[in-house]
């Protein structure tokens, strides 16, 4: 099967009015006392504490006010598909990896003042986001220096970001006994597509089929992530 860059278009209104209602239903979420009661606990997802999931969880939406306030970058814009299939090495990592242990304790740091402090924070940057996103182009470049020398397009990060706010937040959901946010369908189907297509990476075309469409021959899993 044959992937062309288009095909992972998912650029527009639609993306930026997704991003927006899926961080706030997560925000909401992490505003929860069950969430400050479980704050030093195990969370669900392999050796994250629910306070370094919740810092893991929003740590780009509190970078990026500032990220958009600073001149365009210069570093090469390269596509969503290339991002995904070619640039992240966290996709393929063991959670004992070197690289997954970098992403835990940069989660931990972001959460090391306390779920309060976390929670002011997350709202002031979203309050910001609300009005700079909208006015950003779509093609307006954003560079991460953890991730890389290179940049992606606006919209192109909010598709990544979707995807881990819809995805962690069912994992923090789950780590404290909450139920997992109701995102509308405008937030989940941009996240199963991408999900979909990661599936395939690994995978393989076949099994994603099968895994989707015939549980005789299904595999143990097709999961992406």
């Amino acid at each position: 099967m044959t992937v062309t860059e288009d095909s992972w278009n998912w650029r527009g209104g639609r993306i930026r009015e997704a991003f927006a209602q899926a961080a706030d239903l997560t925000a909401e979420l992490l505003a929860d006392p069950a969430v400050a009661a479980a704050w030093d606990r195990p969370s669900a997802l392999k050796h994250y504490s629910v306070r370094g999931l919740s810092g893991h969880l929003f740590w780009p939406e509190l970078a990026l006010p500032g990220l958009l306030a600073e001149p365009v970058p210069t570093e090469p814009v390269i596509p969503l598909r290339e991002y995904y299939l070619e640039r992240v090495i966290w996709l393929d990592a063991d959670p004992d990896a070197p690289v997954s242990g970098r992403i835990r304790q940069g989660g931990e740091a972001t959460a090391a003042d306390g779920h309060a402090a976390l929670h002011a924070r997350v709202h002031e940057a979203l309050v910001l986001l609300r009005t700079e996103v909208p006015k950003a182009p779509a093609s307006r470049p954003v560079h991460i220096p953890s991730w890389g020398d290179w940049s992606l397009e606006l919209d192109d990060l909010l598709v990544t970001r979707l995807m881990e706010l819809v995805v962690h937040a069912d994992d923090l959901a789950c780590s404290v006994g909450l139920p997992t946010p109701d995102f509308p369908e405008r937030v989940t189907a941009p996240v199963v597509e991408l999900l979909a297509r990661l599936a395939v990476r690994r995978h393989g075309v076949m099994d994603v089929v099968r895994g989707l469409a015939r549980a005789e021959r299904a595999p143990r899993s097709i999961a992406g992530i």
